[in-house]
């Protein structure tokens, strides 16, 4: 695999458009991941530690989940390889995986050990305890010649391969070796997310992905201070372990691709850093999907280390998704090699000129890195069709009550479904971006039904987002408001406003028509 030192934008884009011609088989342990949130008001009686009062939970998908999760992200067909329990929890994970349209079918029950799960309590964010339900014990001879088997029948069909070890006992040596002695019978790359101390035991492999931290412990100690001391480093445990490349990620400094010949570093990106939980799984499913595409190494890397970029900014395990590295690109110009390289002058966290129309995953991930800032984060929906002083009005006031504010609009067919056939007046691309001009908007998500009898309410979006506080405009009671239970179930709060009298978008349109006659 040779290090190729260009990466104009204009390539990259089309690698990323070809993302659904790579197939990227991951081998390695997988993790269900529980986020326990709640809020501490007093210490226990029965020892000094803090009760915590639950009220929601979050599950998805970690350790070589998270690779697959990042890769359905990126529209990359994808295969997994794993060993769990024969429990309820081993359910769940097949039934996550099915969510993301990735097949369970190599999920080997093994009914000797449980399904891995990492639960972590938190409270405000604030993680107080975390608690792993696991075996770590190398899987047995049995289960170990199914995995075998299994790999060397899926890898036929794989483009490239990663390794994810995270040390639970799957990816046992002579594991490694066969898995990589297939791949290589096929020319298909093996990018291995490496654990321990020892790569000795992933000799072969076209690329390892250590850390600054994990590629100092594998060299016993060298010197990781400079791009001079990693390069030694690097070609150091190519020479000694037979790996034919080295991508170091590097934080601060970047990322480096090594190999015995020579190295490009990559600089990094300026970003602000909320949490790096799982931002080493973004890169290495970004370097195998591009390597699946037909992209070379650098360019691989390249695009894994503004996906990692990216991850950081998030709070919590989420993964990348292809319409960010787009973004992102479209914001870069020339090649993205050059030091100066940075996201345009309006970047993810500079919202000071107007708010954002964002997706449902973009909201959830914004909405996640303002409450992790300490903001309060309110939410309120409706039509907004023709925007009067009333709706300006009612928006000033929400967001004097909260540090951040999101607006929930009614697609056009919702509103259809309101309003009858004559609404709206504008389209749901106009209302957006009139509504995100508004200096009390910070960001506007589209939603509603799309038929007679779906759901109208914005009852799924509330609890994907969980603002702190709902907000709703008119003469109601909490109980006469169908999106309240979803609000106070997850402990967010309804605050019913005033609505100002004598404005209305349909006492707009009479006046308009009363006037044209």
């Amino acid at each position: 695999m040779n290090i190729d030192q260009s990466a104009p934008v204009e390539r990259l884009e089309s690698l990323l458009c070809d993302l659904s011609q790579s197939r990227v088989l991951v081998v390695g342990d997988i993790i269900l991941d529980r986020f326990i949130y709640g809020q501490v008001e007093r210490i226990s009686p029965e020892s000094p530690v803090p009760v915590l009062a639950i009220h929601h939970e979050d599950v998805m998908l970690g350790g070589a989940g998270n690779a697959v999760s990042n890769l359905a992200g990126l529209a990359a067909p994808c295969q997994i390889l794993s060993v769990i329990g024969a429990d309820e929890n081993g359910g769940l994970l097949k039934a996550h995986l099915e969510k993301l349209g990735v097949s369970a079918d190599g999920l080997i029950e093994d009914d000797t050990r449980p399904t891995t799960i990492k639960s972590r309590f938190l409270a405000r964010h604030q993680q107080l305890l975390r608690t792993d339900f696991e075996t770590k014990n190398p899987i047995s001879d049995t289960i170990a010649a199914r995995v075998i088997s299994a790999a060397e029948a899926m890898i036929k069909a794989s483009k490239a391969v990663i390794l994810s070890d995270y040390g639970k006992g799957l990816l046992r040596p002579d594991v490694i070796a066969a898995v990589i002695k297939a791949a290589r019978a096929q020319g298909v790359p093996v990018i291995v997310d490496p654990k321990g101390q020892d790569f000795s035991i992933y000799r072969g492999a076209s690329a390892v992905t250590p850390n600054k931290k994990e590629l100092q412990d594998a060299t016993r100690g060298m010197s990781v201070d400079s791009d001079e001391n990693v390069v030694e480093a690097a070609q150091s445990l190519i020479e000694s372990c037979g790996i034919e490349n080295v991508v170091a990620t590097r934080s601060a400094e970047g990322m480096s691709v090594i190999s015995a010949k020579g190295a490009v570093h990559l600089p990094t990106i300026d970003i602000e850093v909320f949490d790096v939980s799982g931002a080493g799984d973004t890169v290495i499913a970004t370097i195998a999907a591009i390597l699946g595409a037909g992209g070379s190494l650098v360019e691989a890397a390249t695009l894994a280390n503004m996906a990692g970029s990216i991850v950081v900014t998030k709070v919590g395990t989420a993964p990348i998704r292809k319409e960010e590295l787009h973004e992102a690109l479209h914001e870069a110009s020339g090649n993205v090699l050059a030091p100066n390289f940075q996201k345009g002058e309006r970047g993810k966290t500079d919202r000071s000129r107007r708010g954002d129309i964002l997706g449902w995953e973009e909201a959830a991930e914004q909405v996640r890195r303002w409450k992790a800032r300490g903001l309060k984060v309110g939410f309120t929906n409706g039509c907004f069709d023709i925007l009067h002083y009333g709706h300006v009005s009612y928006l000033n006031n929400a967001r004097d009550r909260c540090d951040r504010l999101v607006v929930g609009l009614n697609t056009d067919a919702a509103v259809k479904l309101l309003k009858g056939p004559s609404r709206p007046v504008h389209d749901e691309q106009s209302r957006a971006n009139v509504l995100a001009a508004l200096g009390s908007v910070d960001a506007v998500v589209l939603f509603g039904a799309e038929k007679a009898g779906d759901d109208n309410t914005a009852c799924a979006l509330l609890e994907l987002l969980k603002p702190d506080t709902y907000f709703k405009g008119g003469d109601y009671t909490v109980e006469q408001i169908p999106e309240a239970p979803t609000v106070m179930a997850y402990g967010g709060v309804v605050d019913v406003m005033p609505v100002y009298e004598g404005h209305s978008t349909t006492g707009s349109i009479d006046k308009i028509t009363q006037n044209a006659r």
